[in-house]
């Protein structure tokens, strides 16, 4: 089975390196030509190709941002392919991608998103056990055609991995709260602490629970500028949730109301029993 992945960085490296023994074959596909010298060295894919050759593929993984997803499926759609190829796309939001899929392949797409991910971009951050023990959500799987769930499926099973079924809309709300707003903030963090610190006291004073919140903010700007247009309406009903947090922990701290702060607090402790 002919595996083709379009996108050699963190998400499409990683999935070459952990179905190296899955797939007979696995090719590749990147405009960056630095990624494809890269992917080849470090034996990420087998070869790299051209979109038009992704007609002999009976897998094709998309590990690209959201709009670059839309453009290749629009692409893939024009070509030949084989008519059971399953299509897996690795899109943080869901509904975009499914509603711009052109109709034609609709049901070789399993849109999936894989709760998994680090800071790092790029081949040479491509990790072998990535999406291991890692949630895969699937959105509106009822489109999707039976032996191209099938196929999806069984490479998770593979991957080791654990399936949820969601509907896209709900999808990308629940990834607006849990992952997408929490990169605004450390982005946030970092850059008002960039405004107010000199970069020698940052080093200085700079201790595990600042690098904890900041770490995000390592993250792709081109990648997550697009998740954020992307998510826009659920990403400003998550900001706006957590101004009304932050103000409430303002507001008790101005007034010193520091019985009900710890309250607030213990509260906030609550999420990690949960995890």
């Amino acid at each position: 089975m002919v595996c083709a992945i379009v996108g050699l960085g963190l998400m499409g490296g990683s999935f070459g390196l952990a179905t190296r023994n899955y797939f007979t074959k696995i090719i590749g596909v990147d405009h960056n030509k630095s990624h494809c010298k890269d992917a080849l060295k470090l034996g990420l894919v087998d070869e790299i190709v051209e979109l038009k050759d992704l007609e002999k593929a009976d897998v094709i993984i998309l590990a690209i941002p959201i709009r670059g997803i839309i453009s290749v499926l629009n692409k893939l759609s024009k070509l030949s392919l084989k008519k059971d190829v399953t299509i897996i796309d690795f899109g943080s939001t869901k509904e975009s991608i499914i509603k711009e899929c052109p109709k034609n392949i609709r049901k070789n797409l399993v849109a999936s998103h894989p709760m998994t991910g680090t800071e790092y971009s790029g081949p040479n951050a491509a990790i072998a056990d990535l999406y291991k023990n890692k949630i895969m959500v699937v959105c509106d799987i009822e489109d999707s055609g039976e032996k191209q769930v099938e196929t999806a499926f069984d490479i998770f099973k593979f991957l080791e991995m654990k399936v949820k079924i969601m509907n896209s809309k709900e999808h990308d709300r629940h990834a607006a709260f849990i992952s997408h707003m929490p990169h605004i903030v450390s982005f946030s963090i970092a850059n008002s602490v960039l405004n107010q610190e000199d970069r020698e006291h940052i080093v200085t004073l700079a201790a595990g629970g600042f690098k904890d919140m900041s770490r995000l903010a390592k993250s792709n700007p081109e990648m997550w500028g697009d998740i954020f247009r992307e998510n826009k309406k659920n990403l400003l009903d998550s900001i706006e949730a957590f101004k009304k947090e932050l103000k409430k922990a303002k507001d008790m701290i101005e007034n010193e109301k520091w019985e009900e702060l710890k309250r607030w607090m213990a509260k906030g402790n609550e999420l990690h029993k949960i995890m």
